[in-house]
């Protein structure tokens, strides 16, 4: 690990400042771990090449990695990035906080849990250098860097994120809310932040996952999420994804559940230039459910692609699979669904659902939802939609005295409210309705029948 590729030298130069400076401390098997992701983004690097390259056939990273961004440094102060910060707190919502500004854990925003009651909400960087025993044995673990050049980018530069751990049997919900911020003056930055989840045995959590930045800036997120569900245990997450228009994001999400246990996950997407979700779902043990939900708005020339897995790896698992998208401009979404239901996993159930509403001529859509089923006794479908607003449906609303343009926005809102009433944090459900309502295009749009 003495050199970098020459279009690599510029993330190699941060690298070897970070590993000769501020890491020399660092414990040895983080410093491993921190190794092996450059090691493995020095061989694989971004995945640029689209042929032969299914898992990025619709989308283009040259841009990302054309543009030589560089580590963000430490704000001097968070107070000007607390207006970036999701506004969606009320009655019923009291939680633990962690703030991040540019990859910085800021200690003036956030409320942390120290762990005396069984509940840890901390940042990463402070746990492991606590020499925590279930970090050093969970992190990388299920998002090793081993194929993934975005994975091994963000292993790499592993310094801080959240780290929530839940012990066995704590009886009352936990409620986190997780804010990953860019600010104004990070022209260029790049930040890795990096979430690490455990809950334990019986134990319920909800987790509220956001990403924002301001509008007129160019940075890039690399983000990977770690997510460990335990026997009988209960997460709802909820992702946010409303960085600036001209940003670039990639996160990389990994969810393993053992046996009885429920995951729950919304996806929600406003802005960015380009931006990647990629989840995968592990259900590894008899009893498990996972539910995910997506929606997502893009307009003028944004990209968003969302590639979504579960693996029913053992018998008796449910998974529900919903994707919505509302595209307008000349936007363009990628939409890849995957269920794996393998040779040992009978009695499997799996929905899989991918439906869209084209709001411009000049926008499109690519979905490909699949299944691959190797047991014989299961219950599986799937399908995927794509369309402009239903004629008769319009033409019923405005025959009740709706104008053309408050008709169609009242379709549009009904499209997208399906996936938002999923979300069961009120304050956090009203939030984001206005939010979608607002983004909603205020134009006469495309009528057509959805095929």
């Amino acid at each position: 690990m003495t050199s970098a590729p020459a279009k690599h030298a510029h993330y190699f130069a941060d690298f070897q400042s970070l590993v000769q400076g501020p890491w020399t401390d660092a414990p040895a098997w983080l410093q491993d771990l921190r190794d092996n992701g450059w090691s493995k983004f020095s061989e694989t690097g971004f995945p640029t090449a689209r042929r032969g390259n299914e898992r990025w056939k619709y989308t283009n990273v040259g841009p990302i990695a054309k543009i030589d961004f560089s580590l963000a440094g430490q704000p001097i102060a968070a107070n000007g990035s607390k207006a970036l910060v999701p506004d969606y707190k009320g009655p019923g919502t009291a939680a633990f906080d962690l703030v991040y500004v540019d990859g910085y854990y800021s200690v003036e925003l956030s409320s942390p849990s120290t762990g005396s009651d069984g509940v840890t909400v901390a940042s990463l960087a402070s746990a492991t250098a606590d020499s925590n025993a279930s970090i050093e044995s969970q992190l990388g673990r299920l998002a090793p860097p081993d194929n993934d050049g975005f994975a091994a980018l963000n292993t790499a530069f592993l310094q801080d994120g959240a780290y929530v751990h839940v012990t066995d049997g704590h009886s009352e919900k936990v409620t986190v809310r997780i804010s990953y911020i860019t600010s104004h003056d990070a022209e260029s930055k790049v930040t890795y932040p990096r979430t690490l989840i455990i809950a334990g045995r019986n134990t319920d959590i909800t987790v509220v996952e956001s990403y924002t930045g301001p509008t007129d800036v160019v940075y890039f997120t690399n983000a990977v999420a770690e997510i460990s569900v335990g026997e009988g245990a209960k997460i709802d997450h909820y992702r946010l994804l409303l960085e600036g228009n001209k940003a670039f994001h990639v996160g990389t999400s990994r969810v393993n559940q053992e046996k009885d246990s429920s995951f729950s996950s919304a996806s929600f997407t406003l802005g960015t230039s380009l931006a990647r979700n990629d989840m995968e779902v592990l259900l590894d043990a008899p009893g498990a459910y996972c539910s995910l939900n997506g929606l997502y708005l893009t307009a003028d020339n944004q990209h968003i692609d969302n590639l979504i897995s579960i693996d029913h790896a053992k018998p008796h698992c449910t998974s529900r699979l919903n994707y919505k998208g509302i595209l307008d401009g000349r936007s363009r979404a990628v939409f890849g669904g995957e269920v794996m239901v393998r040779r040992d996993a009978q009695k499997s159930d799996a929905e899989q659902t991918d439906k869209n509403l084209v709001l411009s001529k000049q926008s499109e859509v690519d979905s490909k939802p699949s299944l691959l089923i190797y047991a014989d006794d299961v219950k599986c479908s799937h399908g995927a939609t794509a369309g402009h607003i239903d004629a008769d449906t319009l033409f019923y609303l405005r025959s009740r005295g709706l104008d053309l343009d408050a008709a169609s926005r009242m379709l549009v809102h009904a499209f997208a409210s399906e996936i938002i009433d999923t979300v069961k944090l009120e304050p956090l459900r009203e939030y984001l309705d206005t939010l979608f309502t607002a983004a909603i295009p205020d134009k006469s749009l495309p009528v057509g029948n959805l095929k």
